[in-house]
């Protein structure tokens, strides 16, 4: 069970910055990435249609004999975490609990700021994990539709993607926020422009970091942590086009990537 490998999946190539930061935190684990290309974006999708394709992508994973699975996708881990995590009988991680929980760990002024897709914002996700842990926090939510789009393209420099930013942002500025969770594995991206927006003094709550420590206690307690000095296997699947994934997400991943091979995710139903 512990040479098994690490399995991750999001709608696209977001969930690939959860990757970069498994690999400086757990660089002696193998990990098998799924991209659900097909079905993206995942953000405006129903809970339901999020759910369907997550379920076949973890019976996928089950196919590969992963030890655990990583939701790198905040969407799908406000719709779907709880039906996997029935449905699995190996642990489960998503990205809304670690995030949450880093928040609060951070935060001074008890205000904290959420941006995501609508998927993940009108979900409350976020909302009732930060509640869980201090029912006394203060919560201002902002969905952030065209940052994925804008990110895909590379416009992280770009004069509209400044104005979009300003625009979504000067709500959450004016209510005086001190910690800002980055709800959607994308956003880590744009990290520089958010801090340009909203001032250095603020911190920015990467949920893909967070996620990753997340995964390395749970494997801890589980006796799953791989040990030893090796060069570990990583593996890339797509439902679809496997050349867009790989051109996109050398830039999320910070490395190059030589394949992906593409999986019909139908089959797994």
């Amino acid at each position: 069970m512990v040479e098994r490998p690490v399995g991750v999946f999001d709608s696209g190539v977001g969930g690939l910055t959860v990757v970069s930061q498994l690999f400086r935190i757990l660089p002696q684990e193998d990990i098998i990435y799924f991209g659900d290309t097909a079905h993206l974006p995942y953000g405006s999708k129903s809970k339901e249609a999020v759910t369907r394709h997550s379920l076949n992508i973890a019976n996928f994973l089950k196919t590969q004999k992963v030890k655990i699975i990583v939701v790198a996708c905040n969407t799908a881990s406000s719709f779907a975490l709880s039906s996997l995590r029935e449905k699995i009988d190996f642990p489960v991680v998503g990205v809304i609990e670690p995030g949450a929980q880093a928040a609060i760990d951070t935060t001074r002024n008890f205000k904290i700021g959420i941006i995501g897709t609508e998927g993940t914002i009108n979900s409350r996700a976020f909302e009732e994990a930060l509640k869980k842990i201090d029912r006394n926090v203060k919560v201002f939510s902002q969905a952030c539709p065209l940052f994925v789009p804008l990110v895909e393209e590379g416009w992280l420099d770009k004069p509209e993607t400044s104005q979009i930013a300003e625009k979504y942002l000067s709500p959450l500025k004016d209510k005086g926020i001190d910690t800002l969770i980055l709800g959607c594995t994308h956003y880590p991206l744009l990290k520089e422009l958010l801090w340009r927006i909203m001032g250095q003094e603020i911190s920015l709550i990467d949920t893909a970091e967070a996620t990753a420590k997340a995964v390395e206690r749970r494997l801890g307690e589980k006796n799953l942590l791989r040990k030893g000095n090796r060069k570990a296997v990583y593996k890339f699947f797509v439902s679809d086009d496997p050349e867009k994934f790989l051109q996109l997400g050398r830039r999320f991943l910070g490395k190059s990537m030589d394949k992906a091979e593409r999986v019909n995710l139908e089959a797994m139903e």
